[in-house]
């Protein structure tokens, strides 16, 4: 009983938790508290009954493994902290990816060490798992693999390890139809009765196998510029992959947990493909930014460039400023002088207001965790939809870093992959300052038509070095 109400307190932590991660003054506690529910259920583990037989003394631990579990948990401990304690802002994405991938690795582990438990363990003493058991083993290993090497993928991709273009060769999809019914059928294999421990072992390796080749090639033809959905989508394949983990070691919090991630995550998927104006298919089989894509209009004006002592005369005068952050604001960690330079605006009577577009940086939320970080007033951080009819009567956007979230095309251009994507209406302001490191194109490797635009100035170097000699001219320095 003392166990039951453990796991009911663990699954109302993760609730709660879950539900104050929505808003940015008590994302914290949230994450406290989910932190504490997974805590608290894994302490319960340790007071099964099963367990608990397996203290009687210190052989007792080293046989049944005991030790080893505290000590890969303190391990684990140590280098979570240190990691999360070192990571920098723009690694951010990167260190999800990667506990993603970490996350589907031990779900897939669970289920292959109940399988061996089951089919090699009590060989010749048990008949095995039943079909759902099995059923619950071969979607576990599927799916954590999966999410395994398609985080490290993403992290790849995200690292600039390797390419972030999108990669597509001739015959991929049909490659990837064949691992799928190969996956399945090692499935079937596992779910039939009668069928012999060896064959089920190999139907295991096998599907163990084709699960990781399959979480590579489903990756790679996906663009940089989709990854904040790629990485919401393979949360949410973690979250199942868990929950299935659960009914595979009768586990309530597991599934429990692991429901609340895959739907949490599904959810967000979904809400960031509408403001993208794709669907989940066209995401992962569309091979977006795979090429370069040239306008049909044929070329537009060269973009102009100015100086931040140029761009200070603008400002000087403007009552309205918007900001724009995108990844580039993450690269320079211009968060801080951004706030600053916001500041000094507002201290010179202008209007300050931040537009934050659902997949603006490389991952959900990253913008708007940067921003909190300068602790910039969250009243001043406004969605898409609500600065969108504000944006013809300001007086000055400055972008920092933001490509395709604020591109023209998707509004004009029907050849144009991103065409129909809701964006932030830059372009109708009256003056946009561009920061921009150089005169190549974004992540996704997109031209932007706002770069060469009548009202459009640029400003290339780094960032934090522009806003902070903009800020300096505000100062009299």
């Amino acid at each position: 009983m003392a166990i039951n109400l453990a796991y009911i307190a663990a699954c109302l932590l993760f609730i709660l938790g879950i539900k104050k991660l929505n808003k940015p003054d008590t994302a914290r506690q949230g994450n406290f508290l989910s932190s504490l529910g997974a805590l608290v259920g894994v302490v319960a583990i340790f007071f099964e009954n099963e367990v608990v037989q397996s203290w009687n003394n210190a052989h007792s631990w080293l046989h049944n493994g005991i030790l080893w579990v505290v000590v890969a948990m303190l391990i684990g401990a140590i280098i979570g902290a240190i990691w999360s304690k070192v990571v920098k802002m723009t690694g951010m994405p990167e260190l999800v990816a990667l506990y993603n991938g970490f996350g589907g690795l031990a779900t897939a582990f669970v289920a292959i060490s109940q399988f061996m438990y089951l089919y090699i363990v009590w060989a010749g003493r048990s008949e095995g798992g039943g079909p759902i058991v099995m059923f619950s083993i071969g979607i576990t290993v599927f799916i954590g693999a999966i999410a395994f090497t398609g985080s490290m993928l993403a992290w790849g991709k995200l690292a600039e390890k390797v390419t972030g273009s999108a990669v597509v060769f001739p015959g991929q999809k049909a490659i990837n139809l064949i691992l799928v019914l190969g996956a399945l059928a090692a499935i079937v294999v596992l779910v039939l009765p009668n069928v012999d421990p060896a064959t089920k072992t190999t139907a295991v390796i096998a599907l163990t196998a084709i699960s990781l080749i399959l979480g590579f090639t489903l990756v790679l033809p996906i663009g940089g510029g989709d990854m904040p959905v790629v990485i919401s989508l393979i949360n949410s394949l973690t979250g199942l992959a868990v929950a299935m983990a659960g009914f595979v070691v009768s586990n309530t919090m597991l599934i429990v947990s692991g429901a609340l991630v895959g739907a949490s995550g599904m959810i967000l998927t979904l809400i960031m493909c509408k403001a993208m104006n794709r669907s989940i298919g066209n995401l992962l089989f569309s091979g977006f930014g795979a090429a370069a894509t040239q306008s049909t209009k044929g070329p537009g004006a060269e973009p102009k460039a100015v100086s931040a002592e140029d761009a200070y005369m603008v400002l000087e005068a403007a009552q309205s400023v918007v900001f724009v952050p995108g990844y580039g604001m993450a690269v320079a960690q211009a968060q801080h002088v951004v706030k600053e330079l916001a500041e000094k605006l507002e201290a010179n009577g202008a209007e300050v207001n931040f537009a934050i577009h659902p997949v603006a940086g490389r991952m959900p939320g990253h913008m708007n965790v940067l921003l909190a970080e300068a602790d910039i007033p969250y009243e001043q951080l406004k969605t898409m939809d609500e600065i969108n009819p504000l944006l013809p009567t300001q007086d000055v956007a400055i972008i920092i870093g933001a490509n395709d979230v604020v591109n023209p095309a998707a509004e004009t251009d029907t050849s144009s992959p991103i065409y129909g994507m809701p964006i932030i209406k830059a372009h109708e302001v009256k003056t946009v300052f561009v920061l921009k490191r150089g005169k190549g194109r974004g992540f996704s490797g997109i031209e932007n038509e706002l770069f060469s635009m009548p009202n459009t100035l640029m400003i290339y170097g780094d960032a934090k070095a522009t806003i902070s000699s903009l800020s300096k001219e505000f100062s009299g320095d």
